[in-house]
Formats: structure tokens, sequence, C-alpha cells
């Protein structure tokens, strides 16, 4: 708890959350249990904090969790393949993948490696194993909008939003739904938003994300993306994350392309997506473009 909420939420104190667990190594010498916690809590703040694959990559390894049952059904295995592949080799991460339980972190890790047809394979596999159909149409939608294939991203954000909301998981598919809802929203919006046509002007924006909904404005002068500020974000422990995903979208001047940041997607497609809304209503209340229903 102490890490999730004093650390995770500030970035000035992520160096010293990383000593700390350092420290809780020593003191727990004798628990290997607890050693092995530790050492996959660094792995995880190295890969989210610092985007250090390297230094990820090594403590994932040493807490094992592609071997661990109780790590290597978490999305802590799949991104020590993410490691392998970030840092260039593409066939260590494929063979882990191979080796791992399926679970949905292992399917996003697969598109992610641009493997398409294998992900929405092992979409369907995870349908028939029992697989929450409304998390995994909407993966399957976001695998195939990652691969450009929009059709066929708009046809699975369809499935999600076909299904009732009901019974135990009735809140998980209402969220689900919401964000299919807004993908296909987004998606239309990609091609028709041209920042050099939009006045100068503070636009608004907001997307659900992890916890709630990422709120944003948008400035933009002279044609340009001037700034991305986050009014409201309950996804705090993602700070680092959102500055991510805000510096892509200012380098690029576009939402068209950017990905979200891997290990916080919910809060990156949430700030791009806001981001995108924010634009779409600059374009849609000066009257310059009728952006498609």
């Amino acid at each position: 708890h102490y890490i999730w909420d004093i650390i995770n939420s500030n970035p000035n104190r992520y160096r010293n959350g990383v000593r700390f667990m350092h420290h809780l190594l020593v003191v727990n010498q004798k628990s290997e249990a607890t050693r092995a916690r530790i050492m996959n809590e660094l792995g995880r703040m190295h890969f989210e904090f610092f985007r250090d694959y390297a230094r990820a990559g090594f403590w994932w390894r040493q807490a094992k969790v592609d071997r661990n049952p109780k790590f290597s059904q978490t999305p802590s295995a799949a991104r020590l393949a993410e490691c392998y592949w970030r840092l260039g080799n593409r066939d260590l991460a494929v063979d882990l993948l191979e080796r791992l339980p399926l679970t949905l972190a292992v399917i996003k890790a697969w598109g992610e490696l641009k493997e398409t047809d294998k992900a929405l394979r092992l979409c369907d596999e995870g349908l028939r194993r029992g697989f929450l159909p409304s998390q995994t149409h909407l993966l399957a939608g976001d695998v195939c909008r990652t691969a450009k294939d929009f059709s066929k991203a708009a046809e699975f954000y369809g499935k999600v939003l076909s299904l009732p909301a009901q019974g135990k998981q009735q809140e998980q598919i209402k969220k689900d739904q919401e964000r299919a809802r807004e993908a296909q929203e987004v998606m239309r919006l990609f091609d028709a938003l041209d920042v050099s046509r939009i006045p100068d002007g503070t636009y608004p924006g907001k997307s659900l994300g992890y916890a709630g909904s990422v709120e944003v404005e948008v400035a933009v002068k002279a044609g340009r993306i001037e700034t991305i500020q986050v009014t409201q974000n309950p996804d705090r422990q993602y700070y680092r994350a959102v500055e991510d995903t805000i510096r892509r979208i200012l380098n690029r001047q576009t939402v068209n392309g950017v990905d979200a940041i891997s290990g916080a997607t919910f809060t990156s497609e949430a700030v791009i997506r806001a981001s995108a809304k924010a634009l779409g209503e600059g374009m849609k209340t000066n009257g310059v473009v009728k952006l498609p229903k």
C-alpha cells in the first residue's frame, strides 16, 4: 500500500521507492517467497517508472515470473516477453509467450508483436475457456485497431456493445462497453481531425481511464497543438505514462498513430481519446468541418 499510494503517484519519489525495495531484499534474505515478491515489484517499477527494459527484465528473471505459478498468469510474465522484444530479441519473446498460460496479457503481448492473426485466434480460444466476452472482444478490437484494420476493430467493438450488461460482471461489462463506444467514436475522429484548421483556443475532452474519467484541456495555437493539460486523473499511479503519452502526441502533432504506453494502457488510451475528443470539439464548435457520425 505504501508503494501504491505514496511512491507510484509521486514521480520525484520513484528512485527512493526502488532503493526502499532493495532495502527490503536485504531485510528478507531468509524468505525466498517474500524476496520473489520484492523482485517482481522491482521489475514492475523499472518497467512502468523508467521504461528501463533491461533492469525490468533482470528483476523479473530473478523472480522467475515465467516459471513461478504465482506470477506466470500475471501481467509480469507477459511483460518480460515485451522486455525481450524491446531489447531486440524477438525470438526469446516469442518462445516465452508460447510457454505461458493463456491470459489476456499474453494475447495483448502477441498483438503488440504485430502477430494479429495469432492474437485473434487466442481470443477465440480464450472465449472457449470462459474468458469474459466483453473484455476479450474489446481486446480483439484493440488488436485490430493497432494493426490499422479499423473495419474489423469496429466489428469487435460492436460485439462488446451488443452484450447484455447483467450478472456478477455487470459493472465490468458496462466499463468495457463504454471503452468500446469511445474507441469507435475516436476511430471516426482520427481521419477527420486536422489541427491546422482548428481556430486558436483551449478545448476540453474526457475519456474513461482505469479508475474513472481522465479529463484534459488541449490548447491549439497557429494550427499546432501547443499544450495538453490533464485536469483530472484518478489513475494517479500512472503519472509517468500520462507524461509520455502527452509527449508523443505533441511530437507527432496528432493523436492518429500514437500508441498507448505499455503497462498503463487504460490510462494512456484515455489521454489519447480525451485529446482526440478535445480536438474534435474544436473543429465542431467552430464550424470548421462536419465530423462523421
